[in-house]
């Protein structure tokens, strides 16, 4: 899934919250959280880009589905900042996952997987994860 932080057998389920706080480095250029069953089956790739991939202060979000990707969606709000402090919020139902974003943001994506419990999360890039928090 990545080369951070990785945690297995999570068993979120519909209406819990993943709450993920950590520190976005001074020089950040992007960060990765995925969400799903494993690695080739994703129901939330969240990748704001600082400056990476083509992509400028932006959100991109996708999902994998037996390996393959979905197509992608972009978040127009983007409340991080280099050298700061952040938290992200992740619950989902059937239909949609809802993403809590600093500065009171929120957007939903598509549940594509229609996965019942997320079991997978990894972290990767410029976001030193600093605590885990199940709600």
């Amino acid at each position: 899934m990545a080369c951070g932080l990785v945690a297995s057998s999570l068993n979120l389920k519909p209406g819990e919250c993943l709450r993920v706080w950590g520190e976005v480095a001074p020089n950040a250029k992007s960060f990765v959280l995925n969400l799903g069953k494993d690695s080739n089956n994703l129901c939330l790739h969240f990748n704001p880009r600082f400056d990476a991939h083509g992509g400028a202060n932006t959100t991109m979000c996708n999902s994998k589905n037996s390996g393959a990707w979905g197509a992608e969606q972009r978040e127009a709000a983007f409340p991080f900042h280099p050298g700061s402090v952040a938290e992200v919020c992740i619950s989902f139902d059937q239909a949609d996952l809802t993403v809590e974003l600093p500065d009171g943001y929120t957007f939903k994506f598509p549940n594509h997987l229609n996965l019942e419990a997320i079991n997978c999360m990894a972290g990767d890039g410029d976001f030193k994860i600093k605590c885990v928090a199940f709600d």
